[in-house]
């Protein structure tokens, strides 16, 4: 893992076309601003950990369920 300092208004670089830009810095929280193509996702890290977290939940609730039981649950979500 690379680790830099910024001060507020500094960017660094990822390639040719992602800038990560330190927007301010107050107490413990930093903002920042990511430019970067429109095809690149720009995910928060911990939004990802509980989604992972919840599918594999789902699929460890979800293994004692018979096919029927399985088959009404999906009717009534879906």
């Amino acid at each position: 893992m690379l680790v830099l300092s910024r001060k507020a208004g500094q960017s660094i670089l990822i390639g040719h076309n992602i800038e990560v830009k330190i927007i301010e810095v107050q107490g413990d929280q930093i903002k920042i601003g990511i430019n970067a193509p429109k095809d690149i996702s720009i995910l928060r890290k911990e939004l990802m950990d509980e989604v992972r977290k919840a599918n594999r939940d789902a699929v460890v609730d979800g293994a004692g369920l018979s096919l029927e039981e399985l088959s009404k649950i999906l009717k009534v979500q879906g």
